[in-house]
C-alpha cells in the first residue's frame, strides 16, 4: 500500500480539477497537504472538503508567476509544518494559437506561470530538501510537452520546457536525495472541460472529438491523474527520478 504518512505536501493550482483531485489524493494517504491557488476561495474550498473529512491540510493564495510570492509560500510551509516534502507544481494556463496568432504578452503569461512558476518554487523548497537529503518534485506537464499540438503554439513550447526541466533538474540532483518527476496527462476531464462544452451548440459530439484521440476513447478523471502523482511522491518511487510519465490512455501510443 502506498502511503504518504507525516509527509508535508505543497500543491500549486489545488482549487479545482487535477490540483484539487492531487490535494484529496494525497491527504487520504497521509499527508499534511498545504493547498494554494491563485484563486483563495477555490483553495479554502478544497481545504474545506479535506478538513471535513478529517484530514490535515491548510489553504493560501499563491501567485506563482509571483517569484517573492513563492518564497514567501515556502516559508509559511516551512514554519506551519516544519519542512516540505513533496511539492506539485500542478498550477498552469493555457492558449490557443498559432506562432502568428500567439501575441507576446501571451507568449510572456504562458511563460511566466508554466516554467518560471514550477523554477521559483523549486529553488524555494529545494534548500531545506537538500539538507534533510530527501524530496521529492512533481511538475505537472502535458502530452504537448512530448508532441507537437495543432494551434498551441504557446501552450506546446512551455510544456516542452517543464519536459526538459525535469530531466535538467533529476541530472543536477540526482546524488542528493531529491528526486524530479514530471507527469504528462493526455485530456482530463475537468471542470474547464465541462465548461468549456456547455458553451457548444452540439456538446456531445464535440466531447466525442475530444476523446476520439485516445486508445481508450474517452478523457481521464482528475484523480486518475492524483494516483501517478502519489507514486511518484511516495518511496514507491524511490528509483524514479527524470521521468516524463505519460498517463495520457494511449493518446501518444499511435503518434
Amino acid at each position: 500500500m502506498i502511503t504518504l504518512d507525516d509527509r508535508i505536501a505543497l500543491v500549486t493550482g489545488a482549487g479545482s480539477g487535477i490540483g484539487a483531485a492531487i490535494a484529496a489524493c494525497f491527504a487520504q494517504a497521509g499527508a499534511f497537504v498545504h493547498i494554494s491557488d491563485l484563486d483563495e476561495a477555490a483553495a479554502e474550498a478544497t481545504a474545506g472538503s479535506l478538513r471535513a473529512a478529517g484530514h490535515r491540510v491548510e489553504a493560501l493564495r499563491l501567485d506563482v508567476a509571483d517569484e517573492a510570492a513563492c518564497l514567501a509560500a515556502a516559508r509559511r510551509v516551512e514554519e506551519r509544518s516544519g519542512r516540505c516534502d513533496v511539492l506539485v507544481n500542478n498550477a498552469g494556463v493555457g492558449h490557443v494559437g498559432t506562432v502568428l496568432t500567439t501575441g507576446t504578452d501571451d507568449l510572456d503569461r504562458l511563460w511566466k506561470v508554466n516554467v518560471l512558476g514550477p523554477r521559483h518554487l523549486s529553488r524555494a523548497v529545494l534548500p531545506g530538501m537538500l539538507e534533510r537529503r530527501r524530496g521529492s518534485i512533481i511538475h505537472i506537464a502535458s502530452i504537448a510537452g512530448l508532441m507537437g499540438m495543432e494551434a498551441r503554439f504557446a501552450y506546446t513550447l512551455s510544456k516542452h520546457a517543464v519536459v526538459g526541466m525535469t530531466r535538467s533538474m533529476a541530472m543536477d540532483l540526482g546524488t542528493t536525495g531529491v528526486r524530479v518527476n514530471c507527469i504528462c496527462p493526455g485530456r482530463v476531464r475537468t471542470p474547464f472541460v465541462d465548461a468549456m462544452l456547455r458553451q457548444y451548440a452540439d456538446p456531445a459530439e464535440y466531447l466525442r472529438q475530444l476523446e476520439s484521440p485516445h486508445a481508450m476513447k474517452r478523457m481521464a478523471a482528475p484523480p486518475e491523474i492524483a494516483s501517478a502523482a502519489l507514486f511518484l511522491a511516495s518511496d514507491a518511487a524511490s528509483f524514479v527520478t527524470g521521468s516524463a510519465l505519460t498517463v495520457d490512455g494511449g493518446y501518444t501510443a499511435g503518434k
